[in-house]
């Protein structure tokens, strides 16, 4: 039944994307067809490309979690590979663990070079913060959450609680690893010329006329978290089991082919929404690419919720504390990733129809 699950997904993301580049090709022939001198004649979402690329508020925080994202999907990426080829043994699931941490380690230049290409176009000056975020801000919020659940763990006298020599290990490879590739992406990163965007941006910010109630930024957020947890809802119940029920996770090709899946949601969502928001005439899609897609990390919660209060017997606070403190670090990953992924898959969207249309 999984099997036919993302079958049926991928055969309507196609469907939907089918329908959605017809659109297009009618809406870019019938804009050329007009003339760029006579601005009477714009309509839909031509009438914003003064506005389309206007740097976003909150630029250096947007392009933080955008290089973070990026880190965490060539992470996964990367682990998943090494566990399809059979280098990692399902059985144990603490160097899966470890291959997932050191693969994270050793790749913050991507991280760096991500953030300080978005920075700089945003026209962004401040490099240093902007590393120095880039290579500190999630790190230290995993790190600090995780330190507290260990705490708690020590405090019980639980055998998985992490040794502080270990604590201390992983610190030592954020700190002399993690951070100077992060320091290094980021030098490539800010050395590139400024990425240069189709259209002029306009002087004056356009008005954006009243928008209804679902193009409205948290109905818009909170829709286009749905569909992503929504392909991949059966594959994260033999996660948490793999997890939290002592269960053996061996269908890691098929772990591969759903997150090939997630991507492919996560990108057709956020760009159809980002397409109707245009429409509208609202211009405001920076931070709503991102926040749509990776709000499904919080539906990613909710089910572990009702995983937790249907599938588990735990008892204590202690457990608890622990179950949510570990899910809330998942659904930060899984809110980076989710989030990366619509924001890049809008942004190469947004670039490419307004670089074919005639403006003036």
């Amino acid at each position: 039944s999984g099997i036919n699950a993302e079958y049926g997904v991928l055969f309507l993301s196609g469907m939907v994307a089918m329908i959605l580049l017809r659109t297009l090709h009618r809406d870019i022939a019938r804009y050329n067809q007009l003339d760029p001198e006579d601005p009477q004649e714009e309509f839909g979402w031509k009438l914003v490309h003064g506005d389309v690329f206007r740097p976003p508020r909150k630029g250096m925080m947007l392009s933080v979690l955008i290089g973070s994202g990026a880190q965490v999907f060539f992470m996964i990426s990367v682990t998943i590979a090494i566990a399809c080829l059979g280098f990692l043994y399902p059985g144990n699931r603490g160097f899966l663990l470890s291959a997932g941490v050191v693969m994270y380690v050793c790749l913050g230049s991507p991280a760096g070079y991500t953030a300080a290409r978005i920075y700089k176009s945003f026209g962004g000056e401040r490099w240093k913060t902007n590393v120095l975020l880039t290579a500190h801000f999630v790190p230290a919020i995993v790190f600090s959450i995780f330190f507290v659940l260990n705490l708690v763990l020590w405090g019980e006298g639980s055998s998985s609680a992490v040794p502080f020599g270990t604590l201390v290990g992983v610190l030592a490879l954020w700190i002399c690893i993690s951070v100077p590739l992060t320091f290094v992406g980021a030098f490539f990163g800010f050395r590139q010329p400024a990425i240069q965007y189709p259209t002029r941006t306009n002087q004056i910010p356009r008005h954006i006329p009243p928008q209804s109630f679902y193009s409205k930024e948290i109905p818009g957020i909170l829709m286009g978290g749905v569909l992503p947890v929504g392909s991949v809802f059966i594959q994260l119940y033999f996660i948490f089991t793999s997890i939290w029920a002592h269960q053996i996770y061996y269908m890691f090709w098929f772990l591969f082919v759903v997150f090939i899946i997630l991507v492919i949601t996560c990108a057709e969502t956020t760009i159809l929404l980002c397409y109707f928001h245009l429409c509208s005439e609202d211009y405001h899609w920076w931070w709503r690419s991102f926040l749509s897609s990776g709000s499904s990390a919080l539906y990613f919660f909710l089910y572990a919720v009702y995983f937790y209060a249907e599938r588990l017997q735990m008892e204590g606070a202690a457990s608890l504390f622990i179950f949510f403190g570990y899910t809330l670090i998942m659904a930060i990953y899984f809110f980076l990733l989710t989030g990366f992924v619509g924001f890049i898959s809008c942004y190469f969207f947004v670039n490419k129809i307004y670089s074919v249309v005639k403006t003036d």
